[in-house]
């Protein structure tokens, strides 16, 4: 009788974690992408704040530095929320290097805000030696990916801010180089 009783209560626990992790996957990716300015993006939130401007915030940096993202006003912005733990982070970086290379005479500002401790941010930069700056926090770091849009905690979110402060631009998961220039030169 034992051995039913467990074998019952297994299929009880296979049968709620399969019901779980089909509403995961199910909130996770949307039946019906709506497009962002060329992109995707599930209807929420941040599909909203296009043409918004941009929510203010203040991190530090990797020396310890407070920054607010008003030092960069009359620039064309773009935030890009990584971890050195995600895989598509790490692709997407050295794109960026090169459109911040490329762009900023003409007034482009990569920001990269990590969800990183410090020693550990440090150490990733120093690695794929990226050359903007990088601010970086946990869980304010959260915070400000939900007042930009990024209700379900997704890494990599990008956000393109126009030179008015206006959001224009809003990719969660990897947004790649040329997809990234095509945006960037829209608004120069």
């Amino acid at each position: 009788m034992n051995a039913y009783r467990l074998a019952g209560l297994g299929f009880v626990v296979a049968l709620v974690a399969g019901l779980v992790g089909y509403q995961v996957q199910k909130l996770a990716q949307p039946a019906s992408p709506m497009p962002v300015l060329g992109g995707t993006a599930t209807p929420s939130r941040d599909t909203k704040l296009l043409g918004q401007v941009r929510p203010e915030f203040a991190l530090q940096d990797l020396d310890g530095r407070r920054h607010s993202v008003t030092e960069w006003d009359g620039k064309v912005l773009a935030l890009n929320f990584w971890a050195s733990w995600c895989p598509p982070c790490r692709e997407e970086i050295p794109g960026f290097i090169m459109l911040q290379e490329k762009f900023a005479d003409q007034g482009l500002q990569f920001i990269g805000i990590a969800l990183e401790r410090t020693e550990t941010a440090r150490s990733f930069v120093a690695e794929v030696g990226i050359n903007y700056p990088v601010l970086i926090g946990e869980q304010e770091v959260i915070r400000i990916a939900e007042q930009y849009g990024n209700t379900i905690g997704a890494l990599p979110y990008t956000v393109i801010i126009d030179r008015n402060g206006k959001i224009a631009f809003i990719k969660r998961g990897p947004l790649h180089a040329d997809k990234a220039e095509d945006i960037i030169n829209s608004l120069f």
